[in-house]
């Protein structure tokens, strides 16, 4: 009580410095890097991630990329070659002209080179960077090269993918909070009993999302997932919280004539019941740290930080502005639009083996479509962007005019012979899938000995440590046919170089895909026992945790396996996300009602007259709670022409009503069913009577 106080004491400094405090959030937000590649969340010991860093260090090579020349004669594509290769960053362009400055007779060279170059209107080079992939400076690099080159020349590869990525999200991510904010309002004005209070809660919750995102400036950086995600998700989880106040400071505004009492009273009875529904949201949310796929660290911690700095405002902050707008709050108040649900929740409960038998029903198609759904996602992440952007194009023509859909690396020991180069090429190229393998041995062919390349041809495939060679492969990354590609093609290296590695985009996505499968079981399974360990305490009972987790755990079933049955495919990361965060932020829901109908049957009502009870109390506080996180979600699903983030979106929206649904109208009947069993396994309902009774309650 003694915080309360200190609250309603202090309103005025405490808005002051929220105000202050918003000057070094936004400061901390725009210094706040984004990063838009997935890859650089592969654990670090990784064998793919351990060649990138070596690759850079010892052949300063890190990002690397196709240019695509369309319908230019190659007078001008060797002119522009010469504008690429002064470029800031760009190590080093590789085209088929590159060895004609050897002194060397054309006519040497193998025929297949310059064919693999040159098709009859388009030509090809590869560049190398100096910088990784997602670096800023490498991103950079790629626009000037576009700009250099004009239209008639296509980027392909991971930074053009990134670029892309960056610019999109740029120009979407203010619409996404703007349709959140928009839609959330629409939602609350309609739902809640005043016509300025939401526009309070969203100026306090607004405060607390400004200050999670500056605040992730200790981390350096965040995913652009993280970024386009958490004011979204924070905006609908905290949303609850702040009706909670409101609801409570009005019921004590009846029982006290001092608005500063009824208001210290109510942020004391708030920050009770909030602080127990939060422990299960950020539970969810920390189990995205188990991830060894490190994004899910990224945005697990910044959105428990969300959820928590949500609770902080919602006791401190907005007391404060209600308060000072009590007045004006008072005199806009209206008549929710929720109707009296007793009549509704009666009937409900009356008829509720009907809802115990078509639950029954949608476990097992939910639970095979959600398996499904998870064995039919996508890791390629050019699919996440719309069909009309630079790299999408740019690959397509890759795979149209040169039939190469992806390109990996080799890095050989140098000390290794010419002729075991070669004769491990020979068997490289053998390979299903491989058009080519690129390296000295290759391209120079057995009429040139290596002895008279000068220095500076050498540098760009060898070094101290390693030889570098090329593979390009009809195959998409992320496709089976390439990962089955890899393990050849590494079992091949292995037997000449047994520290050789194979690295580039496709190595990567295939090691991607082996963790990922591992990390669903892991967060998954870690979310549902800290879950179950939060509701065991809660509720104090061994019983009530199986059935509220069963409840969501098949809402999440039915909307993870929705995709399967409507022949969508989602990206890896989504069903990992949506799992945790669909169990952590709508089992409140569940828990609110359960922690009602405890009250009820301890208080000594029997058991259809409990459940009615906590059914028609709780019914508006889980609409307005579930209809919050659809409002704020929808609205991003349906704009966003980011796949990962649109389809991420769209599943929530989609949970939060199933869920909501699930809660309304099966706990209810599980409770109904289960009531002995949760008598008998709960402290404080042991010695309850669990003689049946009909409902003889007034509406």
């Amino acid at each position: 009580m003694r915080f309360s106080k200190a609250v309603v004491r202090y309103r005025i400094p405490i808005l002051i410095l929220t105000v202050i405090l918003m000057v070094p959030s936004v400061i901390g937000m725009i210094a706040t890097r984004v990063n838009y590649d997935m890859l650089t969340y592969l654990p670090s010991d990784m064998e793919t991630v351990i060649g990138q860093n070596e690759l850079l260090e010892d052949f300063d090579k890190g990002a690397f990329t196709f240019l695509i020349f369309e319908d230019i004669p190659n007078k001008d594509v060797a002119k522009l070659k010469e504008k690429v290769e002064v470029i800031d960053h760009v190590d080093t362009v590789l085209w088929y002209d590159s060895l004609a400055d050897l002194s060397i007779p054309m006519e040497l060279l193998p025929d297949s080179i310059y064919k693999e170059f040159n098709t009859d209107h388009s030509t090809m080079m590869a560049v190398f960077f100096d910088t990784g992939t997602s670096d800023d400076l490498t991103m950079d690099a790629v626009e000037e090269i576009r700009s250099v080159c004009g239209k008639q020349c296509f980027v392909s590869g991971m930074t053009a993918l990134v670029v892309d990525l960056r610019d999109l999200c740029e120009k979407e991510e203010p619409i996404y909070v703007g349709l959140a904010v928009g839609l959330a309002c629409i939602a609350m004005v309609a739902l809640l009993d005043g016509w300025l209070i939401p526009f309070v809660f969203l100026a306090s919750i607004g405060a607390m999302i400004l200050l999670n995102l500056g605040t992730n400036i200790i981390f350096g950086e965040i995913s652009y997932i993280t970024k386009a995600l958490s004011a979204v998700l924070q905006l609908a989880v905290t949303m609850d919280y702040s009706i909670f106040l409101w609801h409570s400071y009005n019921e004590q505004r009846e029982k006290y004539a001092d608005k500063f009492e009824a208001m210290a009273v109510a942020i004391k009875e708030t920050l009770t019941s909030v602080i127990g529904s939060s422990v299960t949201t950020i539970a969810g949310f920390i189990a995205l740290c188990f991830m060894s796929f490190t994004l899910g660290r990224d945005l697990g911690i910044v959105m428990a930080k969300g959820v928590m700095l949500g609770v902080f405002g919602c006791v401190t902050v907005l007391p404060s502005l209600i308060l000072v707008l009590d007045k004006p709050l008072q005199k806009t108040k209206h008549r929710s639009l929720i109707p009296n649900m007793g009549k509704f929740a009666k009937g409900i409960v009356k008829i509720f083996p009907v809802f115990l038998i078509l639950f029954a029903i949608l476990v097992t198609p939910a639970y095979y479509g959600y398996n499904k759904a998870n064995d039919e996602v996508y890791y390629d992440l050019g699919e996440c962007l719309p069909e009309d952007i630079n790299y999408v194009i740019s690959n397509s023509k890759l795979r149209e005019d040169f039939n190469i859909a992806s390109t990996h690396m080799i890095l050989v020991d140098s000390s290794i012979s010419a002729k075991s180069v070669k004769s491990m090429i020979k068997e490289m190229e053998a390979v299903d899938g491989v058009k080519y393998v690129l390296g000295l041995e290759s391209v120079i062919g057995s009429r040139v000995p290596q002895e008279i390349l000068p220095d500076s041809i050498k540098s760009i495939v060898e070094s101290d440590r390693w030889e570098l060679l090329l593979i390009n492969s009809e195959y998409k990354a992320a496709s089976d046919a390439a990962g089955e590609q890899i393990d050849t093609l590494n079992t091949i290296l292995k037997k000449y170089d047994e520290n050789g590695m194979v690295i580039g985009e496709a190595p990567c996505m295939k090691d991607m895909i082996e963790i990922t499968g591992h990390d669903f079981a892991v967060v998954t399974a870690v979310s549902v026992i800290a879950i179950f360990l939060i509701i065991l305490l809660v509720e104090k009972s061994i019983s009530l945790p199986f059935i509220l987790i069963a409840v969501i755990e098949v809402g999440i079933f039915i909307n993870l396996g929705l995709p399967h049955y409507l022949g969508q495919s989602m990206a890896f990361i989504t069903p990992i996300c949506i799992s945790t965060i669909q169990l952590g932020a709508t089992v409140d829901y569940a828990i609110l009602m359960t922690t009602r109908y405890k009250s009820e049957r301890i208080g000594g009502m029997d058991k259809k007259n409990a459940v009615w009870t906590a059914l028609y109390t709780s019914i508006p506080s889980i609409i307005v709670s579930g209809m919050g996180l659809f409002a704020a979600t929808f609205g991003v699903a349906l704009y966003s022409d980011i796949e990962i983030i649109s389809s991420m979106c769209m599943l929530m929206a989609r949970g939060a009503v199933i869920s909501m649904l699930l809660v309304i109208f099966v706990l209810p009947a599980m409770f109904m069913l289960f009531d002995k069993i949760i008598c008998k396994t709960t402290l404080g309902m042991t010695k309850i009577k669990t003689k049946n009774q009909e409902v003889s309650v007034n509406e």
